[in-house]
């Protein structure tokens, strides 16, 4: 972000080892140049090497091969039109392909309705993320244009919704709350009632100008008689259509556990048939049933050199600690080698990332330091979640702070490492912070009527930096050409500093 004052890593940019790398679409297995990298598909490709089919990617091939109406569904179909019963489908209203997209959710309410499928009910969130904030109005008119088309031919309809960083999408049990909440609405029916998803928004505007897409609360579709279009009931079906796992594994985890869940209280836990887009945690088996099956990603860095007898220690607070450990590690929760390796959790602050926007900087750089100087390690990697978190805010002072703040615990490992004669690898898992400003397809900043800035949410498809500062004596180069070098080669990259050669499968190292 080039208004931070962010001295640290300029100084590193212009002494240590330094390049770009890509971290978007194709490079991180994602369909389209056009398509934004994100944390999970970052960490996956980080760890694994190289490029496996990712999130829309595996959805969108199991719609053309047909893979899609599998088991799952047939079980899903075989009971909501033998019993006439509804199927109820919850996610992320977002073309954003970061965590779900509108493609899929169409392809199953058109599928269910060839199918007889009776009863079909939509359970909206509503991004300001992954897309341009303040759109949900525009989702939901397309959606119910959509949904329109079918009437007469089956009853569906959207039963309930709300902004997906207060409702239904927490993640690494951050704050059940929000899980709860999207219970309330999506299940019990008993979140704000409104007569439509529409009302819903215009009210919840009107009463806090400027609100985010996001943070729009959660609520309930209901009938003329106030009873909810679509509370979910024994005998139902229930699909997340989110094919991203992390915000989508506490939900599951509501719907499969038994009388020993501890998440919140479900008041009624409804039998039902559920399904996840996809395997949300291979170590799980979470969710038991989905619609499309995942890519098992095996030989990891981390296998590598657990196997290999590398000691290695990997944290973060809370926001991105399942990214440096399951997604890093192909989708595993547990240890490679419970003997010679640490996870260290620093817990994430419950408020608005943009209200702390240095989020947990300081006592996460705490934690890397005091590893690096025990010298019981020798791969070490961590993530600071505040050029992400506060990014998605659009708060653009915020995002300042947060750089810096990154900045300072940057300068502060750096030192450490320095005096370790060590070797510290600097990168990034996509694009965020660095463009906080919407632009139009000429490249040109947007501006409201009054003339402030579009602030931008999403993540970007820029260039992300790749740094090397080697305080060991070593001689390195980096390699001429790979011009689309991206994720996938620091893997390589990172076992050829710790003095092996990489595995063949992964993609060629970054250095000479």
């Amino acid at each position: 972000m080039a208004t931070a004052r962010t001295p640290a890593l300029d100084a590193l940019r212009a002494k240590a080892l330094f390049r770009s790398i890509l971290a978007h679409g194709p490079y991180v297995g994602l369909p389209s140049e056009s398509d934004m990298g994100n944390s999970e598909v970052g960490h996956n490709t980080l760890g694994a090497g190289r490029i496996f089919d990712q999130g829309a990617k595996r959805i969108e091939n199991a719609l053309a091969s047909g893979a899609i109406w599998g088991d799952a569904w047939k079980e899903i179909v075989a009971q909501t039109v033998g019993q006439g019963s509804t199927l109820h489908l919850i996610g992320l209203l977002s073309n954003g392909n970061v965590h779900s997209n509108t493609s899929h959710l169409s392809a199953l309410i058109q599928r269910a309705v060839e199918e007889g499928v009776p009863h079909i009910r939509v359970h909206v969130l509503f991004d300001g993320r992954d897309v341009p904030d303040h759109t949900a109005d525009q989702y939901i008119a397309k959606l119910e244009a959509e949904l329109a088309t079918f009437h007469g031919k089956a009853d569906v309809r959207i039963a309930s919704g709300g902004g997906r960083m207060v409702t239904t999408m927490d993640r690494y049990e951050a704050d059940w709350r929000i899980v709860e909440r999207g219970w309330q609405a999506h299940v019990l029916g008993t979140a704000r009632p409104f007569t439509s998803a529409a009302e819903a928004i215009d009210t919840m505007r009107a009463e806090t100008p400027g609100i985010s897409d996001q943070l729009l609360p959660a609520f309930t579709v209901v009938d003329g008689e106030g009873k909810p279009a679509g509370a979910i009931q024994d005998g139902d079906c229930v699909i997340i259509f989110n094919f991203r796992g992390d915000r989508a594994m506490e939900l599951s985890r509501a719907f499969e556990e038994g009388d020993d869940f501890e998440g919140f209280d479900r008041v009624r836990r409804p039998s039902v048939i559920f399904a996840g887009m996809t395997l949300y945690d291979g170590d799980t088996n979470v969710p038991k049933r989905r619609v499309v099956e995942p890519e098992r990603v095996s030989s990891t860095i981390s296998e590598y050199l657990a196997g290999s007898g590398v000691t290695q220690w990997a944290g973060a607070e809370t926001q991105k600690f399942g990214h440096v450990t399951y997604f890093w590690n192909g989708n595993r929760s547990e240890k490679f080698d419970s003997a010679s390796e640490v996870y260290v959790e620093v817990p994430s602050d419950r408020v608005p990332f943009n209200e702390r926007p240095w989020m947990k900087s300081a006592e996460t750089a705490d934690q890397v330091i005091e590893a690096v100087r025990s010298g019981d390690f020798r791969f070490i990697r961590v993530n600071f979640a505040g050029g992400d978190m506060v990014g998605h805010t659009g708060s653009f002072e915020s995002a300042i702070i947060a750089m810096e703040s990154v900045d300072l615990a940057i300068s502060r490992i750096q030192q450490a490492v320095e005096a370790a004669s060590g070797c510290l690898m600097i990168t990034a898992d996509h694009g965020n912070a660095e463009d906080m400003v919407e632009r139009d397809k000429a490249g040109d900043p947007l501006f409201r009527a009054d003339g402030s800035p579009q602030w931008k949410t999403a993540h970007s498809t820029n260039p992300i930096p790749l740094i090397i500062a080697d305080y060991s004596g070593r001689k390195l180069a980096l390699a001429d050409g790979l011009p689309k070098a991206g994720l996938a080669n620091v893997a390589a990259t990172i076992a050829n500093l710790l003095g092996f050669e990489a595995p063949t499968e992964y993609d060629p190292t970054l250095l000479a």
